[in-house]
């Protein structure tokens, strides 16, 4: 299973890290594939700024959620799980009206908890710090392992709507390379799966996203 490569975003120290905690205990669903959307971009986003879970959409998130939508309309999505933080529970509202599916939320799917850096400059993150008051890496790696274990053993194929945090630890935990062409905001992938390899395929080209790779 190859690794992850946290280069493709040198502005997020503490990756290398966070793919070695994933990795020593990775995810191996039944499921051959399933449907992964971070939210759509709020305004702490666009000013790369560590946000709290009651942060709303920005007047272009709601537009890139309904867009979103649009592109996961007409796939076979039979579950749909969220992250119960403002910004991933209107996005998978927007999508479930689409796909006429009640979104399950999730306490559990929630971005990381960086504790007293909320409000603060989020532009050099370091994944590998241990905020007061937050999670630590250790601890949210493990948060997010076991909430989307429990995600994707619900009836499939399921969609997940969550974060950039997520995003980061689901590809770890599955093997897939982490590249900025992933990371956009409200952008739907497919993570498939050949034998034991997975792969993530962009349902939305990154240069029709204007929500960029802005994380949290």
């Amino acid at each position: 299973m190859s690794s992850p490569t946290p280069s493709t975003h040198t502005a997020a120290g503490g990756l290398a890290q966070l793919v070695q905690l994933a990795q020593a205990q990775p995810l191996a669903p039944a499921c051959d594939h399933f449907y992964f959307l971070r939210h759509g971009q709020t305004g702490r986003n666009a000013l790369r700024v560590f946000q709290a879970p009651d942060e709303p959409l920005s007047e272009l998130g709601l537009q890139q959620a309904a867009r979103a939508a649009e592109l996961l309309a007409g796939e076979p999505i039979r579950t749909l799980v969220c992250s119960d933080a403002r910004r991933a529970f209107d996005t998978a509202h927007t999508v479930g009206a689409a796909l006429r599916l009640v979104p399950t939320a999730h306490e559990t799917l929630r971005e990381r908890n960086f504790g007293a850096l909320i409000g603060t400059s989020s532009a050099n993150i370091d994944w590998a710090c241990e905020p007061e008051g937050g999670e630590t890496l250790s601890q949210f790696v493990a948060r997010k392992r076991a909430a989307l274990d429990a995600a994707l053993r619900q009836p499939a194929p399921v969609l997940v709507v969550a974060h950039g945090g997520t995003l980061y630890v689901l590809a770890a935990l599955l093997g897939v390379p982490v590249d900025v062409g992933i990371m956009g905001n409200a952008q739907p992938l497919r993570f498939e799966r050949s034998g034991p390899t997975w792969a993530v395929k962009p349902l939305l080209r990154p240069a029709d996203n204007d929500g960029g790779a802005a994380l949290a």
